[in-house]
């Protein structure tokens, strides 16, 4: 995709504007900033004296958590569809 085909917005994570540049619709950009914003939040109420930067370090790592989850269950349902197909 070039350049010019790249969605730009701008979106508030966390009570910070940051500009998203991207292949994916903004409906898909927004939902992803959304998302990261409701799990900073989610965090910080169940410890409020993190900083920022920490927060966003737990935020990341709660989401590559969830990542391999889905990675690892997908794994076992094509395994589970490869020997249906066998």
């Amino acid at each position: 995709m070039s350049e010019q085909q790249k969605t730009r917005i701008s979106v508030d994570i966390y009570g910070q504007n940051y500009k998203m540049v991207g292949s994916e619709t903004s409906g898909h950009m927004r939902l992803v900033a959304s998302m990261v914003d409701d799990k900073m939040r989610e965090i910080h109420s169940h410890n409020g004296n993190l900083d920022v930067a920490k927060l966003a370090v737990l935020t990341a790592v709660n989401a590559v958590n969830d990542y391999i989850k889905v990675k690892e269950q997908l794994e076992l349902l094509e395994e589970e569809l490869k020997k249906l197909k066998d």
